[in-house]
């Protein structure tokens, strides 16, 4: 009988043991993961609209704004991970953020946003997304910042110089103020990049392809490493 307590008692004491190594290599992997992410610069990718939320049509192919901004977005993110970021997405997937469509989805949807790129303490946010305007001859990509914030108006502008230097842009345009949501949620350096009209049939006609994706995608890119190159110096 007591052989049988203390064999009980010496496979209690491992199961113990067994607990505390598996807590302590879960922590430690969590750790080191923390210490791997934190090592690099951290850009939230925000891919606008999503879900029942498909934004403006394209007027010729009907391609929802939606669906480029997460075609465009993923191609952003490799981008920006190849350049050595850490990159976190709001909106990695086709679906919304807003839980089920109800009253108040959209409402929702931006709060979890906005959730995403606060706990993230990224060093830059940008929100991708297409135009659309009534006189169908505007074309081209348009940055926004928000207005009292001076990091924020630096990073509108070195994208937009970057985007205006595309062979495709047709006519230069300034970085405007913007007053909106993802640009006032939270205090870190904040754009919305408005890729081009999808109201002008030339403009849409380049942003349905991957290859043009590619090219907007790296000159948002360039604009950002020009902005944190001149904040770092």
């Amino acid at each position: 009988m007591n052989f049988f307590y203390r064999h009980r008692v010496a496979m209690g004491f491992l199961a113990i043991l067994l607990v505390v190594a598996l807590t302590f290599g879960v922590c430690f992997f969590a750790l080191s993961r923390t210490a791997a992410q934190t090592s690099r610069l951290v850009v939230v990718i925000d891919a606008g609209h999503g879900g029942v939320d498909g934004g403006v049509v394209g007027i010729e192919t009907g391609t929802k704004e939606s669906d480029i901004n997460l075609s465009l977005s993923r191609i952003l993110q490799t981008a920006f991970e190849d350049a050595g970021f850490y990159v976190i997405q709001t909106r990695p997937t086709e679906a919304g953020l807003y839980g089920t469509a109800t009253n108040g989805y959209k409402k929702r949807d931006m709060k979890k946003r906005a959730e995403v790129i606060n706990e993230s303490m990224p060093a830059l946010v940008i929100s991708v997304h297409q135009n659309f305007f009534p006189m169908r001859s505007r074309r081209g990509a348009q940055v926004f910042f928000r207005e009292n914030s001076v990091p924020s108006r630096l990073l509108a502008a070195h994208i937009q110089d970057s985007l205006n230097r595309m062979p495709e842009c047709v006519k230069k345009s300034d970085a405007l103020k913007g007053d909106y949501y993802v640009l006032n949620c939270s205090e870190y350096p904040s754009v919305i990049v408005e890729c081009g009209f999808l109201s002008n049939a030339e403009d849409e006609k380049l942003l349905v392809t991957e290859d043009y994706q590619k090219k907007i995608a790296s000159a948002i890119l360039e604009g950002s490493l020009s902005f944190l190159t001149t904040e770092t110096s």
